[in-house]
């Protein structure tokens, strides 16, 4: 039985809340119950922001993530306000552009993704979020690769359609990233 507590933190603006909400919708495309819940400060851009996932193979019974299983962090005040939190074991995503710290602690298994570089050299600098997406599913398995563009077609608005090929790149930068 697999039940899986993940929080995606950052600021406002980096993409936080979208990266749960297609997480949350591959998690549904293959059947898992599914809760999604965001919050963000007061500031529309540059607040804090994050997000709670849990993809569970039973139904969901709260939506709070307290103790995330995986914590993708994208900016210094997520990564010290959330590592202590996350549980022994957990996996903990790191965009390691803009984090210019290591995780502390040695129970947990961290891995330093330079998203926000990866973004820019690859001519998507808005899309770092997406590439920390792609590294999570390949490292935690937590949702399939398999079909992945599916999900992002419920998640990208037909307004930002021309983003979908984009996002699918970012995706994919990740998963590939060594």
């Amino acid at each position: 039985m697999a039940y899986t507590q993940i929080l995606i933190a950052g600021f406002g603006g980096q993409g936080i809340l979208f990266a749960g909400k297609f997480l949350a919708y591959k998690g549904l495309l293959e059947g898992k119950e599914i809760s999604w819940l965001p919050s963000y400060g007061p500031e529309m851009r540059g607040g804090t922001a994050n997000c709670s996932v849990i993809v569970s193979d039973t139904p969901v019974g709260s939506p709070i993530v307290s103790n995330p299983d995986i914590l993708a962090v994208m900016n210094l005040p997520s990564l010290d306000k959330y590592e202590n939190a996350a549980v022994p074991g957990a996996s903990i995503f790191v965009d390691s552009t803009l984090i210019d710290r290591k995780v502390t602690r040695e129970d947990v298994k961290a891995y330093y993704i330079p998203a926000t570089k990866l973004a820019a050299d690859e001519g998507i600098p808005t899309l770092a979020n997406m590439i920390m997406m792609g590294k999570m599913i390949r490292e935690t398995g937590v949702v399939s690769f398999d079909d992945i563009k599916s999900a992002l077609e419920k998640v990208v608005s037909a307004k930002h359609a021309d983003m979908l090929a984009y996002n699918l790149k970012a995706l994919e930068t990740g998963y590939n990233y060594k």
